[in-house]
């Protein structure tokens, strides 16, 4: 009869235990803020080497970039070091590339494929919105001075930090000239 009474004992203790357990849990989850801010849509205009990350018509982040190295017009083809203009998605996301963290951009699409295809050319591929070259995220901001990717979008390394948690795979881009 000890026995019995001693684990009922225990069992009521564990219940309420278990209890109190699940109201600060629920307690907890309510006192944490909203989770965090996410872009649903980045725009980037070319000529003003400016990025900005909106969600619905809230501006988020504004970032200044560097483009391809020859910036001016519409991608055209593998290799002439230019950044598309048109509608993508963020399709993948890449924590080990040649670059800090890098978000693949959905080019080419049907029209870009379609564009080189008349040229007889490679439309390309590998665009991204990426960070500085691995070891090299002490230039920092000094990027900017000149427009050097292959036409991908670039900014520090510290600015790709706060866009990866801010945007996830799916994110509409628009890159107009």
């Amino acid at each position: 009869m000890n026995l019995l009474r001693i684990l009922l004992h225990r069992s009521i203790a564990l219940l309420r235990s278990q209890s109190a357990s699940l109201i600060l849990l629920v307690f907890a989850t309510l006192c944490v803020p909203a989770t965090a801010e996410q872009a649903d849509r980045i725009l980037v205009l070319k000529s003003e080497r400016k990025m900005v990350l909106y969600s619905g018509k809230t501006v988020l982040r504004t970032y200044k970039v560097a483009l391809g190295s020859d910036p001016t017009g519409q991608k055209n083809r593998q290799g002439d070091h230019r950044t598309p203009e048109g509608r993508y998605v963020i399709d993948s996301r890449h924590a080990n590339s040649r670059f800090y963290r890098a978000l693949h951009i959905s080019y080419p699409n049907a029209e870009d494929r379609a564009h080189a295809a008349k040229l007889g050319v490679s439309p390309g591929g590998d665009i991204m919105i990426h960070g500085l070259p691995n070891r090299f995220g002490w230039i920092g901001s000094k990027h900017l001075l000149r427009d050097w990717t292959d036409g991908c979008i670039a900014v520090t390394d510290q600015e790709i930090e706060e866009i990866w948690k801010l945007v996830p795979i799916g994110t509409a881009v628009e890159i107009k000239p």
